[in-house]
């Protein structure tokens, strides 16, 4: 699980971080809004945590921008401010939790974990999910294409619903690494590219609509439309 941290606040910062990791969970930090912006832009996270109160572009703003670009990623907001507007205002940016500054570690693990939950079931459903001409059950493990069994092995499943979960978004080839073998990503083995090969050959080889596409130098992106 992989989480983005964005606050100006250096001690609170790091301490978010050491907690989190110690959790054993991934967590990449930034220090202002423009540089979160930069990586929330860039990889794809479990969920993004944000500070409101930064300078240059503050964490309503970025939210918006990040659901505008069409990141559906949870996003949870810490902020000094408590009123009964500034939550309402959090959530109407985009925001989907909001957490008033200070607060017990516990909760706020807590409510991370439960926004993972929630988004995960919304991308996958337990019955047969339709994608265009693709039909996946994430319950029963199984894929189908035009009504013809794929036939996937455990990891070309498991990286076909990383794709899905990442519909439209470029993945470079650590990221799926890291989130598919859950392993830091060696330049010196195609493992991912293998891979991607094999679940190429069984989903789009003998369909003229392709739903995998390679961006050259840089990864990998589903996108069914």
């Amino acid at each position: 699980m992989e989480i983005l941290v964005v606050e100006d606040q250096k001690g609170m910062l790091q301490s978010i971080k050491q907690g989190l990791e110690e959790m054993s969970l991934k967590v990449d930090i930034a220090t202002n809004g423009i540089e979160g912006k930069m990586l929330a832009l860039k990889k794809s996270y479990n969920v993004i945590i944000l500070d409101i109160l930064m300078p240059e572009l503050n964490g309503l703003e970025l939210c918006k921008i990040l659901r505008q670009s069409g990141s559906r990623t949870p996003i949870l907001f810490i902020s000094a401010l408590d009123s009964v507007e500034d939550k309402i205002s959090g959530l109407e940016a985009g925001g989907d939790d909001y957490m008033a500054k200070p607060f017990e570690f516990n909760e706020f693990l807590a409510r991370i974990m439960a926004l993972n939950r929630r988004n995960q079931s919304d991308y996958l459903t337990a019955g047969t999910n339709i994608i265009d001409d693709l039909e996946v059950n994430f319950e029963t493990k199984s894929a189908y294409r035009k009504k013809i069994d794929l036939e996937l092995t455990k990891k070309e499943f498991r990286l076909l619903e990383y794709f899905i979960k990442n519909e439209g978004r470029i993945l470079t080839k650590s990221e799926i690494a890291g989130n598919v073998w859950d392993v830091d990503f060696d330049t010196g083995t195609n493992v991912v590219e293998v891979y991607v090969n094999y679940l190429r050959n069984k989903l789009d080889k003998m369909h003229d609509k392709k739903l995998i596409h390679t961006k050259f130098g840089i990864g990998y992106i589903f996108n069914p439309k």
